[in-house]
């Protein structure tokens, strides 16, 4: 008998209507050190992103904090006018006052701000998903949920997400709004969102794994380097390949600034991991629940 595993399905319909290629990019990787300023090589994050388009994703996620604003600015400028398919997931909630500093805000007129912004810099009239960024501990979780509510009721905005949230936060949202989609860490070396990617599951969220690489440290994961070996793929690839195989719900973000990198992570989707390496796999992190 086979030990191998059939691929999961490689699309997804966030909200129901917007089928995606569950292997996306993540655009905060264009962006000057820090997630500040400009990319050191532009002309090169202008390519990545027609690049990944011809590759087939159409799920591109970044924020207006993504820079700020110009990560948002080079997707326009690489791709507008947009292919029909392509689905743009953008936030609002935090803000920027330096290389590598994230401040929360999401009042409603930060968020107005914000949204407006984004719209402008897309050239958008309706954002197809925008994620409250953060939960603001400083502002009432309602006043940022009514805000979405209405700005979904005006137009503005399609579908609405959440990001670095429990379920008790999920919950709380759809009380306001269909909540389509929940961004946390997680990888395959870091489940503390376990549970939450399981009600996600059950409720036909889609769940985007930030840091889906932990920032690169999957490397040090000596069970990831022998899969590696033995698929003849990078750790990466092994790394991504098992979060594309442990949740149907699941969409991948992977970032990068190199045309280079960007083609190593789109093959991670083809490498089919039998079943004995996915329960050695599964053993890095015990699961959280």
């Amino acid at each position: 008998m086979s030990n191998e595993i059939a691929p999961l399905e490689k699309n997804f319909n966030i909200g129901g209507d917007l089928p995606v290629n569950r292997l996306g990019y993540g655009a905060m990787r264009i962006t000057g050190k820090g997630i500040w300023g400009p990319p050191k090589d532009k002309d090169e994050a202008i390519r990545v992103l027609k690049r990944a388009v011809e590759l087939g994703v159409n799920f591109i996620d970044t924020a207006d904090s993504y820079g700020p604003y110009i990560s948002e600015e080079l997707i326009a400028e690489a791709l507008y006018p947009y292919p029909s398919d392509l689905v743009i997931g953008t936030k609002g909630g935090l803000l920027r006052t330096g290389p590598d500093q994230w401040p929360i805000n999401s009042s409603p007129e930060h968020l107005k701000e914000a949204l407006e912004g984004s719209l402008k810099r897309l050239k958008l009239d309706k954002i197809d998903l925008y994620q409250l960024h953060r939960i603001d501990p400083n502002v009432p979780a309602e006043k940022s949920f009514e805000f979405l509510k209405q700005a979904q009721l005006d137009g503005k905005i399609k579908h609405i997400g959440l990001s670095e949230v429990d379920i008790e936060d999920i919950r709380k949202a759809q009380e306001f709004f269909e909540v389509v989609s929940v961004q946390n860490m997680y990888s395959v070396d870091n489940r503390k969102w376990e549970g939450v990617l399981e009600y996600c599951e059950e409720n036909n969220i889609a769940f985007i794994p930030w840091f889906p690489l932990n920032a690169g440290n999957v490397a040090a994961q000596e069970k990831l380097q022998v899969v590696a070996e033995k698929y003849g793929a990078t750790v990466h690839q092994v790394a991504l390949s098992w979060l594309f195989n442990h949740s149907p719900n699941i969409l991948l973000i992977p970032g990068t600034s190199s045309v280079e990198h960007l083609e190593e992570n789109m093959k991670a989707a083809s490498i089919v991991l039998n079943a004995e390496d996915i329960d050695e796999l599964d053993g890095i992190s015990p699961p959280v629940s």
